[in-house]
């Protein structure tokens, strides 16, 4: 379900992007900012996780941010955006690909950490025009940890109460190249650094490691379109209904609603998740 993965970091098709400068400041804070808790002395306990309610009015707002319609009691926002105040903040992250806006950064302060073919290329996911990062190592997986861990701090400092890594799934778009084991060993670094932080971390997807979700660490899932291809029940059975649903086709609205409205947070969204007042803007609940 990688084509309808929602907007990471700089937005996807829609919201000015940010010039190079200011993607090379925001990437560059990974670097400075990643021994934040390893540095915090052994005696102070964690911050406490809060999980999401079951059920919760959602709003997948990481196109832009706008007030949330009333009755809504959770929002996912993309980390450069403020929390919602009041609201259960889930905080989006891209940790799997690289904006393309961003790959020049990657490329060069990072270049082993992107991922590439035979002719050292970087292997793309041709639906969003994203470069794939390299979870192919026990050391890259560390490395990438400090620069996506520094994020995942910048989502607790500003106030979320959870956080989900998006494009788990870049191993199924990797040629071969990568494996579900890389990326569930990268999730797992992301998941320790998110709970060190005091936040719930969601799977992003990715039915085929729901097996998984233990061992990993996950506390929640975000799951797009799984009324369209059927999984919404795989996702509630693993995470007792703590799931987010994210439709973007009637079809897929309805049939999410009719099986589990009452039970999941649903909302219907643009594919392009636009802030209210854009031609496209959809926002449907159950």
């Amino acid at each position: 379900m990688s084509k309808h993965s929602a907007v990471p970091f700089f937005r996807r098709r829609s919201t000015v992007v940010a010039g190079a400068v200011g993607v090379a400041a925001a990437l560059g804070t990974g670097l400075t900012l990643s021994n934040v808790f390893a540095d915090t002395p052994a005696a102070k306990a964690a911050p406490k996780v809060v999980l999401p309610t079951a059920g919760a009015t959602f709003d997948y707002q990481i196109g832009g941010a706008y007030t949330p319609a009333k009755g809504v009691t959770a929002v996912s926002r993309d980390r450069t955006s403020k929390p919602a105040k009041g609201l259960y903040n889930v905080c989006y992250v891209n940790a799997f690909q690289a904006q393309p806006d961003a790959l020049s950064w990657w490329t060069k302060n990072q270049p082993d950490l992107v991922l590439r073919d035979k002719s050292k290329r970087p292997v793309i996911d041709g639906d969003w025009d994203e470069a794939l990062l390299d979870t192919s190592t026990a050391d890259k997986r560390s490395r990438l940890a400090t620069v996506v861990g520094a994020w995942i701090d910048g989502c607790a400092k500003s106030g979320f109460q959870a956080v989900e890594p998006d494009n788990l799934d870049s191993y199924e778009r990797s040629g071969g190249r990568l494996t579900k084991a890389d990326n569930a060993a990268f999730a797992k670094l992301l998941a320790d650094r998110a709970h060190a932080a005091g936040l719930a971390v969601g799977q992003k997807n990715t039915a085929d490691m729901l097996a998984d979700r233990a061992k990993i660490g996950f506390d929640f899932a975000v799951a797009e379109e799984c009324g369209q291809y059927n999984e919404c029940g795989a996702f509630a059975k693993a995470y007792a209904d703590r799931v987010f649903v994210i439709e973007y086709t009637d079809s897929g609205f309805s049939r999410a609603c009719s099986g589990f409205g009452p039970k999941l947070g649903i909302v219907q969204r643009d594919v392009d998740v636009s802030v209210r007042g854009s031609d496209d803007y959809t926002f449907r609940t159950c």
